[in-house]
């Protein structure tokens, strides 16, 4: 691994993190955001199963999504006001029930729009742990006597390779679920977890560590032009796991093995774990724009050969390969607006890239799921490509003003400038003033 900036391999960062956190931190909050990605596949899968079609399904997994989207910031701002705890506790609880809701109108066969009412219900109350969970690392590292970019910086590459790793064992818990037992445990199963370490994150000590603000709103400015670009971006990707989840359980059906669509979506994750992990490896001098710009190229070029996918053997090595670009992508968005973000709405701009990868998820299955019922699996992997192709776009017309922004918060932040902007470089790899 490259030793960064101060000598310091990636290796030494992540144990020195994980002993001012401790392991019980990073377990629940771990563990607290896999109901979160099995909800969307689970919700999608049983009733497409139940009505017979993947537009219904991915309807009804668009409703949650969507209501996700609505939902993240609002608890976000919430948190940033009020304190994580009595949040995150209130929506586990609530989200829990609302999975229990989805099994049982579906059971009772009541009309698919009910479902997807009960869905769009349950959606607002899903706790974003792992945005709220980013929040609580820079005042974990200062609670220790170590404030530091680099760390930080650590800290946001394990919670991208996190994210990737839930959607890893969320889909395949799913897809384990339906082949032993049948989609209705597969929800149920989410909903037991988040109960639980929901609750078991919202109520850990670091979350009094968080400074929260009284009255109706957080002092600092949330929005501007770099934060929806942003956002923008973030939605690619809720866009990218959305069709390629549906283009897997189009496939996988057709091949007569319809559970083995969580497992095979499973791994999109895998290499994007490994490629986030090691995110940490990065040069230094390797600008935030910059890596935008590349893994947003690997993104569209990884989805490509997704067209010419007709079986579930050549399916599953182009999955692996788009996973590398998948959490390096997402880990420097996350990066990037947690930098330029006042520290007082920090939980909402966090909620906020979350919101829009779930309203990214509702276009792309919902989109997805009515091109498969036209067409079978390429056009649904057809809006995966498109996906990256927006993504592309972004980081093309809009580095200047993320540049311009990064550079304008590094003096809050206590980090030199010339460390990111004067050594940034462009996709050709020359120096860009």
């Amino acid at each position: 691994p490259d030793p960064g900036a101060h000598g310091v391999s990636a290796i030494t960062s992540y144990r020195q993190l994980f002993s001012y956190s401790g392991w019980q931190f990073v377990f629940f909050a771990f563990v607290g955001r896999i109901p979160m990605a099995m909800s969307q596949i689970g919700t999608l899968l049983l009733v497409a199963q139940e009505t017979g079609s993947y537009g219904i399904g991915g309807a009804c997994a668009g409703a949650l999504a969507v209501a996700s989207a609505i939902g993240a910031p609002i608890a976000g701002g919430l948190a940033d006001r009020i304190g994580q705890r009595s949040v995150v506790l209130t929506q586990s609880l609530f989200g829990a029930v609302g999975m229990v809701g989805i099994v049982a109108a579906t059971a009772a066969d009541l009309n698919w729009l009910i479902i997807a009412l009960i869905a769009a219900i349950t959606g607002l109350a899903l706790p974003q742990v792992g945005p709220l969970a980013r929040v609580r690392w820079r005042p974990i590292i200062a609670d220790a006597g170590h404030e530091s970019a680099d760390l930080v910086d650590t800290a946001f590459s394990y919670e991208g390779a996190a994210d990737e790793a839930s959607f890893v064992f969320g889909p395949a818990l799913v897809g384990g679920a339906i082949a032993i037992v049948s989609p209705y445990f597969a929800l149920l199963l989410a909903a037991v977890l988040l109960a639980v370490f929901g609750t078991l994150f919202a109520l850990h000590r670091s979350a009094a560590l968080l400074g929260h603000h009284d009255g109706m709103t957080a002092k600092g400015r949330l929005w501007s032009g770099a934060l929806v670009a942003l956002c923008v971006g973030q939605l690619v990707i809720g866009m990218t796991f959305g069709s390629a989840q549906t283009g897997t359980s189009v496939l996988a059906t057709l091949a007569g093995v319809p559970g083995a669509t969580g497992l095979l979506h499973a791994l999109l994750g895998v290499g994007s774990v490994a490629a986030g992990i090691l995110m940490a490896s990065l040069p230094r001098r390797i600008g935030y724009v910059t890596r935008l710009r590349w893994f947003s190229f690997g993104l569209f070029a990884l989805a490509a050969p997704l067209l010419l996918v007709s079986s579930l053997g050549t399916l599953a090595p182009v999955l692996l390969l788009l996973g590398l670009a998948v959490a390096p992508y997402m880990i420097t968005i996350f990066t990037v607006a947690e930098r330029i973000t006042p520290r007082e709405r920090t939980g909402a701009a966090m909620t906020m890239l979350a919101g829009a990868t779930s309203l990214g998820y509702a276009v792309g299955s919902s989109l997805a799921g009515r091109l498969a019922d036209w067409g079978g699996q390429s056009p649904a992997f057809a809006v995966t490509v498109a996906a990256g192709l927006l993504a592309l776009t972004i980081s093309l017309t809009c580095g200047k003003l993320l540049r311009a922004k990064l550079a304008a918060a590094q003096p809050q932040l206590g980090i030199s400038a010339a460390r990111e902007s004067a050594i940034s470089t462009d996709l050709s790899g020359r120096p860009v003033s």
